[in-house]
């Protein structure tokens, strides 16, 4: 079962940029997954906030790390890639951003069609960035493609 301490550990010898800027897993469950990062002097832009980039990591993690759970659970070789995504930005970036993704559902559809026929799938996942005061600072969007190896 994947936890957020065990995708935290993944992130820190797997993922070295995404866990030094502080992007940390806090929840995940079947149908969605919460990660938060600081905004830091360590992540920022010239501008004082976030940088572009840290938000990209955290957003694709609560994508991502769904889509690896579904993997996991499926017992098959499926392989996951990002073939496409976009982002939208709101607001300035600064203190505590969380990122949620709540399309656990979608993907794990796409996991178990991809193990039944051997086709490859293609799902858009969807992570909301908020601030401390629940104001939307960033919205990406995360084409994923799974296959069976």
């Amino acid at each position: 079962m994947i936890t957020p301490s065990k995708i935290n550990t993944f992130t820190f010898f797997k993922l070295p940029s995404c866990w030094w800027t502080g992007v940390r897993v806090k929840e995940i469950d079947k149908q969605s997954c919460v990660v938060g990062v600081k905004h830091r002097w360590f992540n920022q832009n010239p501008f004082k906030s976030m940088y572009f980039a840290v938000q990209a990591m955290a957003a694709e993690l609560s994508t991502g790390a769904l889509v690896m759970s579904y993997i996991q659970e499926s017992n098959a070789k499926v392989s996951m890639l990002v073939a496409n995504n976009n982002a939208t930005f709101t607001k300035k970036a600064t203190g505590k951003i969380t990122f949620t993704c709540n399309d656990g559902l979608k993907i794990k559809e796409a996991i178990e069609k991809t193990v039944e026929t051997g086709e490859g799938q293609t799902v858009w996942m969807q992570a909301q960035g908020l601030n401390e005061d629940g104001v939307q600072v960033s919205l990406f969007n995360f084409e994923w493609t799974v296959k069976r190896k």
